[in-house]
């Protein structure tokens, strides 16, 4: 027989026996818990990397805005199991954030207006076009907030956020991770995702993934932008290059042949593009026309206005040979056409070989100095003159004169731009007039050529290592 000692030993076996089994199918459903887990996590790293790795191939195909923010919001849709997702970028308009990409099937998070929303239940696509196009405020709703916070924030329920409270029922229902972009210290949108509360959660290390691959993406951006704005930079500088040459074959390639004349000059541009210009013009008689310009402004602006005024004298100037008269013409052509802040100075004189004489006209430039050998003086030679651009033509016309100077063998005459009289040197001094005066007199003896030079080194001496503020224009001419 059996004892009851040992009924209660049996007892016990058994009821550890069944204890033991319970732990172990506990522990293998934990187990198993676990290694779906494990699998789960290491499918949402590996989704991770592949969207990290294709967010770098990315960058360097230079996608737009759009294409980017597309790839990154069903990216990190796959990565984190979100079911929707908006990204916005700061748009022009100062105080407002622009929709860049939104993902189908996104709940809306932002507010929409009544009529919107009557609309969409007979057409689901005018909810859509709203979303994808409507502006929001940096101020408003869970966008806003998104784009000013430091750092990510995940919204358990969107309802309960006070950027909802009180206001429509958009957030009913709607979990949300929202994390502000950012690159080089600047803020350039927010990334938002989000999945309604029926379909679960986001989880700790979902939030932890979203914040790192929000992070990854401001990058993504910023360097996209970088990329995109530094090749577009160098397509314009070599378009500018192209403008320069084309500009360059516009100036004189060589001094003009005019009997009992030397001519001679030089441009300098401060930038590619000059808003200054020089020019000849063979007219008849043997005669030549001498002109000096300086459009106001720098750039492509002034080169184009510079271009258009050349080709515009050249075209007048065969017609009749009194310079205001040319010039008056000119002005008329230009003044319709040209912008309120814009205008032009210019000398346009007129070599006669038969008396020696030059007759100009000074459309609101800077005067002409005119060396004389007999004494060795200097002469400032400001006939009256508007510039081209400022008036249509009635005042341009009775202001603007001719004036008449007769030439000596061995006088010279110089014009020049006002980026020679008013270069800077390191103490913010002016060259000035005087130095001006002073460099011409001390050459003139020379001829044309030697002025310029002479000139040019100067005003290259007083700026010493600055930069050449203004372009440099300098014409000469010597009467032999």
């Amino acid at each position: 027989m059996i004892d009851d000692s040992t009924l209660w030993a049996i007892g016990v076996s058994l009821v550890l026996g069944a204890g033991l089994v319970v732990a172990l199918r506990n522990q293998r459903r934990r187990a198993k818990r676990i290694r779906k887990r494990f699998r789960e996590m290491e499918g949402e790293e590996q989704r991770m990397f592949t969207f990290l790795h294709d967010l770098g191939l990315a960058i360097g195909t230079e996608p737009t805005d759009g294409a980017l923010s597309r790839m990154i919001v069903e990216g990190v849709l796959g990565v984190v199991g979100a079911k929707g997702g908006v990204i916005y970028y700061e748009a022009k308009d100062p105080g407002f954030l622009k929709p860049a990409y939104v993902s189908e099937g996104c709940p809306p998070l932002v507010a929409v207006p009544d009529e919107i929303l009557k609309r969409a239940e007979s057409d689901p696509r005018a909810l859509e076009s709203h979303l994808r196009l409507a502006r929001v405020g940096v101020k408003e709703g869970i966008i806003g907030h998104g784009f000013t916070m430091s750092e990510a924030e995940h919204v358990e329920d969107l309802r309960q956020h006070r950027t909802t409270a009180g206001g429509p029922d958009f957030g009913v229902g709607v979990t949300v991770m929202v994390s502000p972009l950012r690159y080089a210290g600047r803020d350039i949108g927010v990334l938002a995702v989000s999945k309604r509360q029926e379909d679960g959660g986001f989880s700790q290390n979902d939030f932890a993934v979203f914040r790192s691959v929000s992070e990854q993406s401001s990058f993504a951006i910023g360097n996209a932008r970088a990329h995109r704005d530094a090749n577009e930079k160098k397509e314009i500088e070599g378009e500018l290059k192209n403008a320069r040459e084309v500009q360059r074959v516009l100036l004189p390639q060589d001094d003009p042949m005019v009997s009992g004349f030397r001519v001679n000059g030089t441009n300098l541009p401060a930038r590619i593009i000059s808003g200054d210009y020089y020019d000849y013009i063979e007219l008849p008689d043997g005669k030549l026309g001498v002109v000096i310009a300086d459009v106001s402004g720098k750039g492509v602006s002034a080169g184009l206005l510079m271009a258009m005024c050349r080709s515009l004298l050249r075209a007048v100037s065969l017609a009749d040979s009194s310079p205001s008269v040319a010039l008056a013409a000119v002005n008329r052509y230009l003044f319709p056409d040209i912008r309120e802040d814009m205008f032009i100075s210019m000398i346009y004189g007129v070599l006669d070989p038969g008396d020696g004489s030059m007759t100009f006209a000074r459309a609101g430039h800077d005067p002409a100095l005119i060396f004389r050998k007999s004494d060795g003086s200097v002469e400032i030679s400001k006939p009256k003159g508007l510039a081209l651009g400022i008036d249509g033509g009635s005042v341009f016309e009775r202001v603007t004169q001719d004036a008449r100077i007769t030439l000596e063998s061995g006088d010279c005459v110089l014009l020049f731009t006002d980026g020679v009289k008013e270069a800077i040197n390191a103490n913010d001094e002016e060259f000035g007039l005087d130095r001006l005066a002073s460099a011409f007199r001390g050459e003139a003896s020379l001829g044309a050529e030697a002025i310029v030079k002479k000139v040019q080194e100067e005003v290259e001496a007083f700026a010493g290592e600055g930069p050449q503020m203004d372009d440099v224009t300098i014409v000469a001419i010597e009467k032999r």
